[in-house]
């Protein structure tokens, strides 16, 4: 076997390997580290219908290509991306305090994108709240 055909060999065996790694550190939370400030925010939003409209409304055209339109990560986009975008109904997700959702919608990472200076805080809160509706 030529050097080549090894270096071939390797990367068809180590690529899916790194591919779930990846999946897996996108999907787990507690890998994406949240400075404490945020963690403790309170919700300065009441989560009542109006707020699970208004985040609805942001989130259909904001998020939902990439999160799918019922925060399960099957959104057109989402088979485009090298990371898992996450499955919002999932209990890692929905254990995470409102603040810790909010910093990573407001700051993003990796081919999340920040929506720091595109969503006004107040509309993030309310994506917050509608984001909770998507408890299984």
């Amino acid at each position: 076997m030529d050097k080549s055909m090894k270096i071939n060999c390797t990367l068809i065996i180590l690529l899916p390997a790194f591919l779930l790694m990846s999946m897996t550190l996108q999907d787990d939370p507690a890998q994406w580290p949240v400075p404490e400030e945020f963690k403790n925010m309170e919700n300065p939003v009441k989560a009542d219908a109006e707020s699970i409209k208004t985040g609805s409304m942001i989130y259909t055209k904001s998020c939902a290509f990439c999160h799918g339109k019922t925060g399960l990560g099957n959104g057109p986009k989402a088979r485009g991306l090298n990371t898992f975008s996450g499955d919002f109904s999932a209990d890692k997700y929905q254990s995470q305090t409102d603040g810790e959702q909010f910093y990573k919608t407001k700051f993003g990472r990796g081919e999340m994108p920040g929506y720091e200076d595109i969503i006004e805080d107040r509309d993030i809160w309310h994506m917050v709240n509608f984001m909770r509706t998507f408890k299984k």
